[in-house]
């Protein structure tokens, strides 16, 4: 339970908030909503003791164990089964089979388990991070947009863990449709107060705007109300026979109640501009293939498909499984090593995607970096676009060094807005947005006339959206004729389908319990190390060359980086100077240098996952070949 009380947190001039309160009872589980830049996270960070309020008190019950997920790593065990371990209470310390089916849902495999945790991307060592707080079974779970590292299976499963939580939860997410699935309560962060509504987000949004109409209605009747009191003082103030009218009239305006005028806050507001086009379809892709080295299998392999000149088609399967890819393929940022793409006449393509942010050039301003999207765009045309995307006036004018990663994302918006276009591919924009501005972005792509290709986890979109479906699941790619429901209705998702995580450790252990009941007669001991010597050397002859290739990348992308530093600085001295010729050249060489980087992250990470695969094929024979030793 938590108890907050007159809590007042301001930095500078900024007021976040002014003197608050509200409380999380027993088994609540509450959503927090307000706009980026609120102050959703600061609370959190007070609650957890990071940060201090200005006034106020925080109350939290002795003995009462808050659990928080942090960006922090600090493994200190050999495998991610043991890490993970690392988080159980201690009353239940040996209960591994708890911490493998949490790891399970959160998309770890059983062979993932066995394995270093440093091995692991960001994002899965953050995964770990968050394994480590939900076994640890805690009074209140802290949850910051926790499906932010997360594939659509593994957002599904957390899903229906946190609906089953039988104590405190705390929640922050973009993902509407995974709030209002989860939450008893909202409390919302609006105009430097916090209010607690029972029931989900359009409940507390409809009290909101009951409230806003009812003063602004009440600050108009008073208004009006003020001005005919005024009047009567003034017309009347000299007559001696309405003096006590005067009086009773002066004493009522010095009563009455004085509502100010509410702030209109700016709301993501847009409209992609759509080109013309008159044909039937956008595309023809046939036989497909795609992979980032020559020697290992196809990340894309045989996909074929035909885009509708107002086709709604999203992208969706696991993380690492090749969507992305899929994307800047039919983008026409990637050319596919096997098949070809027939792009019809006129057609006009606008890509979003996560990594072009970096293509952002920090010392110029939004303004400028909107005006360089098409040489079509004059000032005006600039300026509105940035009022659109909430830079207006002087925020215009903001270094692009200094923007937070919504507003990177915004600008990158704002670039697409300046270009009309009939074919529109994102891939997860709602990453960094809040509710608001989700909201905004899904309604632009349902009004757009064009065709939308989208990579998102968000089932909200994807059920509002959806006509198509191209999906990653298994070993392969399918083209599912039909929305999202009907999916999940007809085909589903594997992982939900098969064995839960229990009956996997169960199976998995029952097959060591084979190997160890073989006859280890029937193997030499001779016939046991040549067998192993052949497993080492194959591992040796494979991983090698892989390995020698990931350091490679790695040295060809921090000497990019380091040139592409030079290159932003050349830039910034250029604008300075309003040398256009050279800001031209520039920024040709600063898109091919950030084309190699990203390239580069790319095949890397291709090449790491393979090797990760290989590498976990290798230990798992040799852990057979070891279970089979005859001494």
């Amino acid at each position: 339970m938590l108890n907050v009380e007159g809590l007042t947190k301001s930095y500078g001039d900024l007021i976040l908030f002014d003197e608050v309160s509200f409380k999380i009872n027993s088994g609540e589980r509450v959503g927090l909503v307000g706009r980026n830049g609120y102050g959703k996270t600061t609370l959190f960070r007070m609650i957890t003791g990071v940060e201090a309020p200005d006034e106020g008190n925080i109350g939290i019950p002795r003995n009462y164990r808050i659990g928080y997920v942090t960006q922090h790593i600090d493994f200190q065990k050999n495998t991610v089964l043991e890490e993970g371990m690392r988080g159980l209470p201690p009353d239940s310390a040996g209960q591994h089979w708890h911490v493998e089916k949490i790891l399970s849902g959160l998309g770890f495999s059983v062979s993932d388990m066995k394995r270093p945790p440093q091995e692991f991307s960001g994002g899965f060592q953050v995964r770990l991070n968050l394994a480590k707080v939900l076994v640890s079974e805690p009074d209140m779970l802290l949850l910051d947009e926790p499906t932010n590292y997360l594939d659509i299976t593994s957002i599904r499963w957390i899903k229906r863990f946190l609906k089953t939580w039988r104590r405190e939860l705390f929640l922050i997410t973009h993902d509407r449709s995974f709030m209002d699935d989860v939450v008893t309560h909202i409390v919302g962060i609006y105009r430097r107060k916090i209010r607690k509504v029972r029931g989900v987000t359009g409940q507390y949004y409809s009290q909101i705007a009951q409230e806003e109409e009812i003063h602004e209605k009440t600050r108009l009747k008073n208004e009006r109300r003020q001005k005919e009191m005024e009047r009567f003082i003034n017309r009347f103030r000299a007559k001696a026979r309405l003096a006590n009218l005067v009086q009773s009239r002066i004493k009522q305006l010095d009563k009455l109640k004085t509502h100010e005028k509410l702030e209109r806050f700016k709301t993501l507001d847009f409209r992609f501009r759509n080109a013309p086009f008159d044909g039937k379809y956008i595309l023809q892709a046939k036989h497909l293939r795609f992979s980032y080295m020559s020697e290992a299998p196809w990340l894309i392999e045989d996909f074929s498909t035909t885009i509708g000149a107002r086709d709604r088609i999203c992208i969706i399967g696991k993380n690492g499984s090749g969507k992305t890819t899929l994307l800047r393929l039919l983008a026409g940022d990637l050319a596919p090593n096997d098949g070809e793409i027939k792009w019809q006449p006129n057609v006009s393509a606008g890509l979003f995607e996560q990594t072009h942010i970096s293509t952002l050039v920090p010392g110029r301003t939004v303004e400028e970096e909107i005006q360089y999207t098409h040489p079509s765009l004059d000032r005006q045309a600039v300026r509105n676009i940035c009022g659109t995307m909430m830079f207006e006036g002087d925020a215009a004018l903001k270094k692009i060094s200094v923007l937070s990663g919504g507003e990177k994302c915004r600008v990158m918006l704002g670039k697409l807005l300046g270009t009309p276009l009939n074919f529109l591919l994102l891939d997860e924009p709602t990453n960094h947005f809040d509710l608001e501005s989700t909201d905004a972005l899904l309604a632009a792509v349902d009004d757009f006339e064009g065709a939308v290709v989208m990579v998102t986890h968000n089932e909200m979109f994807l059920h509002a959206l959806a006509e198509r479906l191209v999906v990653f699941q298994g070993d392969g790619i399918t083209v599912f004729e039909g929305g999202y429901q009907r999916f999940l209705e007809t085909v589903g998702w594997q992982e939900e389908n098969t064995a839960t995580a229990a009956e996997d450790r169960q199976t998995g252990e029952a097959a060591v319990e084979g190997f160890e009941s073989r006859d280890s007669g029937s193997m030499s001991k001779k016939t046991f190390r040549q067998l192993r010597s052949a497993i080492i050397s194959e591992r040796a002859s494979l991983l090698g060359p892989l390995e020698e290739e990931i350091a490679a990348l790695e040295n060809t992308i921090t000497g990019s980086e380091d040139r592409l530093a030079e290159l932003n600085k050349e830039m910034g001295a250029a604008s300075n100077k309003g040398d256009s010729e050279k800001i031209v050249a520039l920024s040709q060489e600063i898109h091919d240098c950030q084309r190699r980087i990203d390239e580069s992250f790319e095949r890397m990470d291709a090449l790491s996952q393979y090797l990760e695969k290989k590498r976990a094929e290798f230990d798992e024979r040799l852990a057979e070949l070891e279970a089979r030793k005859p001494f």
